[in-house]
């Protein structure tokens, strides 16, 4: 073989493990299955080739530190689990991780079990025992947020502590112990020590994105990359993507562990002026729901290009990142443009990758004239 075909080889194999050495951590949230009509997404519709780890969410933790099976019909009715796991069969590299908590567990239960020894030992013999039962290959822990929601001063310590526990737990096993953490800084600050959580944990899944939303009464991107000259308070400057990562990375938490949190969906407002459509603008509350996700205020992303492809885009150069407009309607989002400009800041940092949330709002229909999954299509391009 000539030296030029053996340094080609040596180039191609490289890129190879270059590319399987990042993370593409995506969330597969098992009630989407109960979504009508195209938004309907199953463990079945999942592409093997497009992550290196899907997390199972949620289950539930109750206060006895025994994990709470949240839609038991989900998995025993309707298979789910049974399908999710059959995922291996295209692609054995998979880890499927089983991810407990989110949002609407809010934090008392995870306080009372994180302070008390007792459960805590509990929980992590549980969880072992979960994942053995449906054979997954690790655990990751969303619990939003300690300090906050119903939790106590003391959960900033006790998170590292249960973490801790956690991880050599699991890694004795050969198993991954993750966790979803905020990106917003003064959210972070109240809750984290962020050299111990980084410390007991192998993958840091951190969720820059809701910076704004319908919660709010003005309108503001949910995910802007960097901050627009708009943003004139100490605060609204942090209140982006970039802001977030380089907190972490600043606070002490490992660039190789970091995963850059993606969103597929967006969110979106009611004007209250449909003449005055600029950041900060007065709003009545979230935009109408879509067929599909059915909440008002977020919108997917498959339902904005299949539906809403009329309205009217613009690109924000300072942010990074779209919006449309419809009438009194402001929607702020991801595409396929603005998921590259952020998989490019991951990259330049030196990050282990990305997490996505979720699987079941990109166009995994390829409905829109892109193709299937058009947004992990393009971090698989980028990262």
């Amino acid at each position: 073989m000539s030296k030029l075909l053996v340094f080609l080889a040596c180039c191609s194999a490289f890129m190879v493990l270059g590319a399987s050495a990042k993370n593409v951590v995506c969330y597969f949230a098992s009630w989407t299955i109960y979504r009508p009509d195209n938004g309907k997404y199953t463990a079945l519709d999942i592409d093997t080739n497009l992550c290196t780890h899907i997390l199972y969410a949620f289950v539930g933790l109750r206060d006895d530190g025994y994990v709470s099976v949240l839609d038991d019909w989900e998995i025993s009715g309707l298979h789910e689990m049974e399908h999710l796991m059959s995922l291996k069969e295209q692609n054995p590299d998979l880890k499927i991780i089983l991810s407990m908590g989110g949002w609407n567990e809010g934090s008392y239960k995870y306080s009372t079990v994180a302070k008390n020894p007792a459960t805590r030992a509990v929980m992590v013999e549980q969880v072992l025992a979960f994942i053995d039962q449906y054979g997954f290959d690790g655990f990751d822990l969303d619990w939003e947020y300690p300090c906050q929601r119903g939790g106590e001063d003391a959960d900033k310590a006790n998170f590292v502590t249960l973490l801790g526990e956690l991880k050599e737990a699991l890694n004795a096993k050969g198993m991954t112990l993750s966790a979803a953490v905020s990106g917003g800084i003064a959210s972070c600050e109240l809750s984290y020590d962020i050299p111990g959580v980084a410390a007991n944990l192998d993958m840091i899944n951190v969720m820059v994105y809701d910076f704004h939303g319908a919660f709010e009464p003005f309108v503001g991107h949910y995910a802007p990359l960097y901050a627009s000259s708009l943003d004139v308070t100490d605060e609204q400057k942090t209140l982006n993507v970039a802001a977030g990562i380089e907190y972490w990375l600043d606070q002490g938490a490992p660039a190789g562990k970091i995963n850059m949190g993606l969103g597929t969906y967006g969110r979106g407002f009611t004007l209250a002026d449909p003449t005055n459509t600029s950041l900060y603008a007065g709003t009545y509350g979230g935009s109408e729901a879509g067929p599909y996700t059915r909440a008002m205020g977020t919108i997917g992303y498959n339902e904005v290009c299949e539906l809403y492809s009329d309205w009217e885009y613009f690109w924000d150069d300072e942010q990074q990142v779209p919006h449309i407009i419809n009438g009194n309607q402001w929607i702020g989002y991801d595409d396929a443009k603005s998921i590259q400009a952020k998989v490019e800041y991951a990259n330049s940092k030196g990050l282990a990758g990305v997490m996505v949330w979720s699987l079941d709002t990109d166009d995994f229909r390829g409905l829109c004239g892109g193709g299937k999954y058009p947004i992990l299509n393009t971090i698989k391009q980028y990262l």
